[in-house]
């Protein structure tokens, strides 16, 4: 009996592998995503969405239901002795042309997997639970993985595998890839989701202590739960159940009319700071948590797992539809880096709580993401030009234009989707994308011509300049925008040529090649 070989088998299905699978399913690919838990993980764990993850989100087609299932953050509440100090930890940003969704967003974890795993249904694709890898095989052309499942034990042959199965990562392990960092075995927070009486929920509740002991408490939001946090003193023994937990806080809080009943979720967490050495060895690769562990300070270990998932998937599509190999050893390039940097911003802010330093419970841009940029990377050489706003590797900025009926329309919307984006500023560039030739094959191009004439998907004028302030344009330029939404090229003299060449390594050849 022949098996089916599948394009991509995804190993663990939390928000790294899910949304990868989206990203993979949307453009027409076979996958598979496997799970070892017997059911979806349920408990609230990383709970901060940040705005350039959000951004992701809205490409996938899963914004409305974590809109939908979050909140805004709430003030904190230090409490020393009888007095309560409120702490702003983000700083609420209103929306402007070129940043849609400014504000962090507080949701448990088991509604952002939810939200992912109900648009991969959606796209007709289920996590199998109850399915775990336990080894693999790979050759010059695919990957044979061994699971096992309920029904015993199945081999899946796939052309690629993504290992996207937590800090505890069996393809890792499989691999021999080193996971460089720490674990202090010292260092221990117990996690807890409890319906909780006598404390508000308009604020996210700390009791500090010395030693970098704390206590805290957030309201969950469109829930009656908060997820406590206890940091544990070395040697202490994590209590479980509602009478253990409830002596240990009030110990800490002193504060006999809270209790936490109903107990939904505990765990016992102990902050690692670990990077994988390697993200790929041959036709394998891990992501998310499986590539880099972070501590909890900060809401940024989901964010860059969804993110390495964005950037890895449409890499993936383009070399099974041909384009050169060499575009998968982008990702280690573009995606190790960034989670180096803000394994040292976590655990910067980690350390500043336990020293009790006010400004490490602050949030700002860093946290945010959205200035992360790939600028120097292989797709995106540190030489000229670029704008007074803009270098090629960075993220391309939402703007507000109007279509030839007066509508507003969003350039993010045009974005939306699996495809390269060209966009022909002005006269000159829009003749040039009258002449860009795109390959028949992977994915498509949208092309957009603003304050020119051309033909074109879009033809957008810049009415109100924000598209020129944004994008820091003071002549007519080209631009090609990657499908994670970053600029692959802004070509200002020799238009033509330089916007092929920076598509080049992205795209099958004029002569597609069959599946890699």
């Amino acid at each position: 009996m022949t098996q089916e070989t599948v394009d991509v088998l995804i190993a663990g299905a939390g928000p790294t592998g899910s949304a990868l699978a989206i990203d993979l399913a949307r453009r027409g690919l076979t996958v598979r995503i496997v799970d070892k838990a017997a059911h979806p993980f349920d408990g609230s764990r990383a709970k901060g969405l940040q705005p350039r993850t959000l951004e992701v989100l809205d490409d996938l087609g899963a914004l409305d239901e974590i809109l939908a299932g979050s909140g805004d953050y709430p003030l904190l509440g230090i409490h020393l002795g009888p007095v309560t100090v409120p702490w702003r930890m983000f700083r609420h940003r209103d929306r402007s042309p070129d940043v849609p969704l400014p504000n962090t967003r507080l949701i448990p974890q088991y509604r952002t997997d939810r939200a992912l795993h109900n648009r991969l249904a959606q796209l007709g694709q289920q996590v199998q639970f109850g399915h775990e890898l336990t080894g693999l095989t790979q050759d010059a052309t695919s990957v044979t993985a061994t699971v096992t499942t309920p029904a015993g034990t199945e081999q899946i042959t796939a052309r690629y595998l993504v290992g996207a199965e937590g800090g505890a990562s069996t393809v890792r392990k499989l691999l021999g890839i080193p996971f460089i960092g720490s674990t202090d075995e010292q260092d221990r927070l117990l996690i807890v989701d409890a319906v909780t009486t006598g404390l508000s929920r308009d604020r996210w509740h700390v009791w500090p202590a010395a030693r970098g002991r704390f206590v805290g408490a957030c309201p969950l939001p469109h829930s009656d739960l908060f997820q406590w946090m206890v940091r544990l003193a070395p040697g202490e023994d994590a209590p479980d159940g509602e009478a253990p937990i409830n002596r240990r806080i009030q110990a800490h809080i002193r504060n006999s009319r809270v209790r936490l009943r109903e107990l939904q979720w505990r765990s016992v967490f102990r902050p690692n700071i670990r990077l994988a050495e390697a993200y790929r060895s041959g036709r394998v690769f891990i992501a998310g948590d499986a590539a880099h562990v972070h501590t909890p300070a900060g809401a940024q270990g989901l964010n860059t797992g969804i993110q390495d998932a964005y950037n890895l998937g449409w890499k993936l599509a383009q070399v099974l539809a041909g384009a050169d190999e060499h575009l998968l050893d982008s990702y280690e390039a573009e995606r190790q880096p960034i989670a180096a940097n803000v394994l040292g911003l976590s655990t910067k802010k980690y350390q500043g709580i336990a020293k009790l330093d006010p400004s490490s419970l602050r949030r700002g841009k860093d946290e945010q993401q959205l200035s992360l940029s790939y600028f120097g990377g292989p797709l995106a050489p540190a030489t000229p030009p670029a704008t007074t706003t803009l270098r090629a590797g960075d993220r391309a900025p939402d703007a507000e234009l109007r279509d030839t009926t007066g509508r507003t329309v969003r350039l993010f919307d045009t974005f939306r989707g699996p495809h390269f984006t060209a966009i022909a500023y002005g006269t000159s560039a829009a003749t040039a994308l009258d002449r860009l030739r795109w390959p028949n094959s992977g994915a498509g191009l949208t092309r957009i011509v603003i304050d020119g004439t051309a033909h074109a998907d879009h033809t957008l004028t810049d009415t109100a300049g924000t598209f020129r302030r944004g994008y820091g344009l003071t002549q007519d330029a080209l631009l090609i925008i990657r499908p994670d939404g970053y600029l692959a090229q802004i070509a200002t003299a020799d238009v033509a040529d330089a916007a092929a060449a920076a598509i080049s390594p992205m795209t099958p050849s004029e002569q597609p090649r069959t599946h890699a």
